[in-house]
This record gives structure tokens, sequence and C-alpha cells, in this order.
């Protein structure tokens, strides 16, 4: 996997507020994207989003490039991460979340502007 950090996302509580601190600490500007949840996305290196917090999810998800994710899905799995399967963000890329040994949350991303929408 390259190790190129190409994303991050950051679950909030309160979305607003968490906004108004990322904007005033690191001046993060966010353009919300309409879809079925809530997702406001910042430009810079790299770029990213805060969502609502799912689960008790804290801390931010870093989401790292991958030239081939199910190669990637499968080392991790075999270096004793877990991972879950590759989901499509249409007309984007794929993702996978995983976990390191330690329970710590990250991300793989692939580019693929062929990605289709997720069958229902």
């Amino acid at each position: 996997m390259k190790s190129k950090l190409v994303h991050m996302e950051v679950p909030a509580e309160d979305t607003k507020r968490a906004m108004k601190f990322w904007g005033e600490l690191v001046g993060w500007n966010f353009q919300s994207y309409e879809g079925p949840v809530e997702y406001n996305m910042f430009e810079g290196e790299p770029g990213g989003a805060i969502y609502p917090a799912q689960g008790g999810e804290k801390g931010p998800i870093v989401y790292f490039e991958a030239e081939d994710i199910d190669k990637e899905i499968e080392r991790v799995r075999k270096l004793g991460g877990n991972a879950d399967e590759k989901a499509p963000v249409p007309s984007m890329g794929w993702y996978a979340r995983a976990t390191d040994t330690e329970g710590n949350t990250f991300a793989i991303w692939q580019s693929d502007e062929s990605a289709p929408a997720e069958q229902s």
C-alpha cells in the first residue's frame, strides 16, 4: 500500500459545533453534500469531512491510498488486522474501513471513476 494519506474524516456528535471549532482552529471551509447522510467536506492536504458520529465513534479516521484495494484488504487481514469488504463511492472510488492489531480504525481508498452506486 502506498503510505500517502489521501483523506480524513472526523465524526462529531454536533457537526455544526465541530465545523466551527475546526474552521476557526485550522481555517477549514466546509461544503455540505446532499445525500443519504450528512457529509461536510473540507479541502486541503489531505482533504476530508466532518459527519455525524454513529455508535459512539471517536477520533479521526485516516484514509490511505491503494493501487489495488482488494489486495490491501487481504494484506491487512494477513497482518492480523480486520478489514470490511470494499464499498463504492459512486463515480469516485472504493473504500474499506479497517482496524489494526491494536483496534485503531483507519480506511483504505482506491480512486476509480467507474465505481457504481451500491446495489440494494
